[in-house]
């Protein structure tokens, strides 16, 4: 019998760990009754929390609408990433191929309808109510929601993807959370579930969807994002230093920063920071009294500058 050599058996044992991860994995899909409630401010609060979270990378500024975007900020080496169509369209809408208990189930544990993991929008700490608030919204009649049969382009994932895929985990499905209602506690499950922490930690592989102030170098910004004309920006440090951070911003700043895309020396901000005009006056104020609180840290975001203390 032909001897293997040492070479040829670290070949193999690579080759199977490919093949392995490459593939699609399976988890249980959800079984669970759902019943959505949907009446005008259950809609109204699914559109902030919508173009809170999800429009930064579902919005598509050539048509207005949430039909979803390639992500540039993805490695070429790993593929080529669409986000999703999430209008209402038979054709290429993927909420109309759901049902709300699927939805849910997808929002709170990242598992689609086919069983494979979308861990993109890990929400395991969101209220029930919100759920039920996001799913009402986007089964609306409202314009950036309404059926647009177009399709910006397919995902493709090579095995380098998908390995980078599988090395995330399902978020568990917890049920019965209720919405805070404390203004610092308010805060901190905004920064949660509409994904700031995403961001403006250190990056997307040390993200902890579950404990989020877990994750490395939470909101000291630095993680570096690709603009479609290739430009690369930088997410700002958000804890309250009063050099490198927001230490210096007024609660009044802070509000016109979220909500109009203004710092206040008067800089623009980059896309999808550019406007949250829809959070509400209390939201915006709840999610700067939060960030009050975290321990200020000195991190000199690539691309930024210094500022003096008051």
């Amino acid at each position: 019998m032909r001897k293997i050599s040492t070479k040829q058996t670290i070949c193999i044992c690579l080759a199977s760990v490919v093949l392995v991860y490459s593939c699609k994995i399976n988890y249980p899909q959800t079984s669970m009754s759902y019943t959505l409630v949907q009446t005008p401010s259950n809609i109204e609060n699914g559109k902030r929390l919508v173009f809170g979270s999800c429009a930064g990378c579902h919005l598509n500024h050539t048509t207005k609408k949430l039909t979803g975007n390639q992500m540039h900020d993805l490695p070429r080496i790993l593929g080529v990433l669409y986000t999703a169509n999430l209008t209402n369209s038979k054709m290429y809408g993927m909420t109309t191929h759901y049902t709300d208990a699927q939805l849910a189930y997808l929002i709170k544990t990242g598992i689609n309808n086919h069983g494979h993991l979308i861990p993109y929008m890990l929400r395991p700490n969101i209220a029930d109510a919100d759920v039920n608030d996001i799913i009402a919204y986007l089964r609306s009649g409202d314009a950036a929601v309404a059926a647009s049969d177009t399709s910006v382009g397919k995902s493709h994932l090579n095995f380098f993807g998908r390995m980078v895929i599988h090395t995330r985990k399902p978020m568990p499905y917890i049920p019965d959370i209720q919405r805070p209602t404390e203004t610092i506690a308010t805060g901190k499950y905004l920064v949660d579930i509409m994904g700031c922490f995403h961001c403006h930690s250190k990056g997307l592989s040390s993200l902890n969807d579950l404990h989020p102030e877990q994750s490395k170098n939470y909101m000291m910004g630095g993680m570096m994002f690709k603009t479609p004309a290739g430009q690369k920006i930088y997410a700002s440090n958000l804890t309250p230093c009063a050099t490198t951070g927001i230490g210096n911003y007024s609660p009044t700043d802070f509000r016109k920063a979220v909500k109009e895309g203004v710092t206040p020396d008067g800089r623009k901000l980059s896309p999808p920071m550019d406007k949250y005009e829809d959070l509400t006056d209390e939201q915006t104020d709840a999610i700067y009294a939060y960030l009050r609180t975290l321990p200020p840290a000195h991190h000199l975001v690539k691309g930024h500058v210094e500022t003096k203390a008051k």
